[in-house]
């Protein structure tokens, strides 16, 4: 079964740029959109999970990566979007159940937690699982304010 595409858009601060470009590579047969930063120099992480919180929220991309030290920032900064249910994921397993459970549409990765190896396992899982909808679209229906 070939291998479904998506739109990505992608961001990080400063801990979370050499991830970045490794996943730019990574996800080389999809439409990746960088949103920063051009340097592993010192920046705020606001100033990209929100450019990556509208591109998902607007339709631009159907799934956004945010990437800093701990993903507890980008993650506070992009769940401050309607429509964005940004989900910080250190393990598989829950990079799955993020998207089963919570039909979470940004994935925010802790860089000082994980492996390369994982980062990418948990991107692929995570862009290939689909959301069971269910008891679960009732939940996430009501997230939104």
């Amino acid at each position: 079964m070939p291998l479904k595409t998506f739109k990505i858009a992608i961001g990080s601060d400063h801990a979370g740029f050499t991830y970045k470009e490794m996943l730019k590579e990574f996800l080389a047969d999809f439409p990746v959109t960088d949103f920063g930063p051009a340097s592993a120099s010192s920046v705020d992480y606001p100033d990209f999970a929100h450019p990556v919180a509208l591109a998902v929220e607007s339709g631009e991309a159907e799934f956004g990566i945010l990437i800093c030290g701990s993903g507890n920032g980008i993650a506070i900064a992009a769940n401050k979007h309607q429509g964005i249910r940004a989900a910080i994921c250190w393990e598989n397993e829950l990079a799955a159940l993020c998207r089963q459970h919570n039909n979470a549409n940004i994935l925010c990765i802790p860089a000082r937690f994980v492996r390369q190896e994982l980062v990418q396992e948990m991107v692929m899982t995570f862009l290939q699982t689909e959301f069971e909808g269910g008891r679960h679209a009732d939940r996430v229906n009501k997230i939104s304010c």
